[in-house]
This record gives C-alpha cells, sequence and structure tokens, in this order.
C-alpha cells in the first residue's frame, strides 16, 4: 500500500506551502484522482489519520474528486469516457484510442483560515 507514503508526501507540500504563505490552520484538503490511476482513493481515505498525525493537517478534512479516464479515437477524433465505453469508441466502433486523462493525480485545493 503506497498511498501511505503519498500521503506522507503530501503532508511535508502542504506545510511547506504553509510556511511561505504564513497559513495558520488548514480545514480541507481536495484531492483529484484519476479513476485508473495506481493510487486507490479508499486506501488514501483509510491512512490519512495515520499519515498526517502530528502535522498541521492532523485536524482537517479529506475531500477526494475522481477524474473520468477519457480517451480519444485515432480513427474518428471523438472523446469518450473510455471505462463506460469498455475502451470502444461510441461514434465508429473502433479500440484504437489513446488514454487522455484519468492517470492524473493532483492536490487540487488547500483550505485555509
Amino acid at each position: 500500500m503506497h498511498e501511505l507514503g503519498i500521503l506522507m508526501e503530501i503532508v511535508k507540500t502542504v506545510e511547506k506551502f504553509a510556511v511561505e504563505n504564513q497559513v495558520d490552520t488548514i480545514e480541507t484538503l481536495v484531492l483529484q484522482i484519476g479513476e485508473i490511476s495506481s493510487v486507490i482513493p479508499e486506501y488514501m481515505k483509510k491512512v490519512y489519520s495515520a499519515a498526517v498525525e502530528g502535522s498541521m493537517l492532523e485536524h482537517t478534512d479529506l475531500e477526494i474528486e475522481i477524474l473520468p479516464a477519457n480517451g480519444r479515437c485515432l480513427d474518428c477524433g471523438t472523446q469518450f469516457h473510455a471505462t463506460v465505453c469498455g475502451g470502444v469508441c461510441p461514434s465508429c466502433g473502433s479500440r484504437n484510442m489513446k488514454i487522455i486523462s484519468g492517470r492524473d493525480f493532483f492536490i487540487k485545493e488547500i483550505v485555509c483560515t
């Protein structure tokens, strides 16, 4: 489970941001995770309290937004939700596609007071 290590690095990044911007309190941390990324949102939620223990994020809420896995058909150019369509272009039926999103992982927002 690499999610704990990822969250520990996020804590360092957010704390550095807070110091640089003279932020005293962080209420919420919002992450965006692609639906076909190697990060599992449920595991992130389970290990969050352990990752933030003793840090300035200890009393923050974690919100996770899932980014869809979108593909672009290389034959007709249609963009579509690749996992919903099973990797098949809904316009032309081609399987010749490129994933254009859904592997992403971002710190979207740090809600401060």
